[in-house]
């Protein structure tokens, strides 16, 4: 899969493909752009590497700059049911065999949003160790508040078979997000970048996956895995930590923010009332400076 055949504008991803093959033999891709100290971006649902593009073009040039796309996400394959497990354990296993093969350094910055929050702090309270900083963005590594409740949109594709029926046939949750988790709105060839990759129901399962993976109750998978990670969290508070929010985000509002701040009382905060979930794509260059300064003073 190419650039061009996913019809993105070559001035919005100018980036080399590189691959690492995961448990089943399915091909993760990622960038990998820069020298220097690694800095390892992870997306959530339902982008891809292409949500961390500015960050990458701004951070390459002193650091090296990686950015993953989960295995059903972006330019990696995405293989069906039968073949793959669309589980939170196993996006972390993903990681860390994505780590291991293309990460020598023997610390690492991650850089996180959305579900990418959840996969990469799993990670990291399992090899704290390895954690230089911790950049956050619009993202929980922990239950849903008690504040707070599940979205009807998101229960709505979690647990209904129409919900399932719009994210499959009609790209109900990229094309959606491409216009509501922003607040500035995006130039045409921006949006077509983030759908691009879903342009086919087959190529749509992870983004329905991961929603019907959002563990609520003891009984769900992944339950366990978020109880333990949640309670491992405070292990890392003695990393430098930024955590940038957009305040307009129907998901990640200011319940989770509170409970980060709950857990990183210490940490740094980039905070942006009138930017949405895509808060890096609605401050690209506020939060990208806001970052780059963190990693190079840190």
């Amino acid at each position: 899969m190419t650039v061009d055949s996913l019809n993105i504008a070559p001035t919005e991803y100018p980036f080399d493909e590189n691959f690492v093959e995961v448990r089943g033999g399915h091909r993760m891709h990622y960038i990998d752009e820069g020298d220097g100290a690694a800095v390892v971006m992870v997306h959530g649902n339902p982008t891809w590497s292409f949500y961390y593009r500015n960050l990458v073009r701004r951070l390459s040039g002193d650091f090296r700059a990686v950015a993953v796309d989960h295995i059903g996400c972006g330019k990696s394959d995405k293989p069906g049911d039968e073949d793959y497990e669309y589980t939170l354990e196993r996006r972390v296993e993903d990681l860390d065999r994505f780590l291991s093969e293309t990460i020598d350094d023997d610390k690492l910055t991650l850089v996180m949003h959305d579900w990418g929050g959840m996969i990469g702090m799993s990670w990291a309270v399992r090899n704290p160790e390895r954690i230089e900083r911790i950049v956050l963005m619009n993202t929980a590594a922990f239950h849903l508040p008690e504040s707070k409740r599940l979205p009807f949109s998101l229960w709505l594709a979690r647990n209904t078979r129409a919900g399932a029926f719009l994210v499959e046939k009609f790209n109900a949750f990229s094309r959606g997000a491409a216009r509501f988790c922003v607040t500035d709105k995006m130039p045409r060839e921006v949006a077509e970048g983030y759908m691009a990759p879903y342009s086919s129901p087959e190529d749509r399962i992870a983004t329905l996956r991961f929603v019907q993976d959002i563990p609520l109750k003891a009984e769900d998978e992944g339950y366990d895995l978020v109880s333990e990670t949640e309670e491992k969290l405070p292990d890392l508070a003695d990393r430098p930590i930024l955590i940038g929010w957009g305040y307009r985000d129907f998901v990640f509002d200011e319940h989770f923010l509170a409970r980060w701040r709950q857990i990183y009382p210490d940490a740094e905060y980039a905070e942006y009332p009138e930017a949405g979930h895509y808060v890096l794509e609605d401050r690209a260059e506020e939060l990208g400076a806001e970052i780059e300064d963190f990693l190079k003073s840190k």
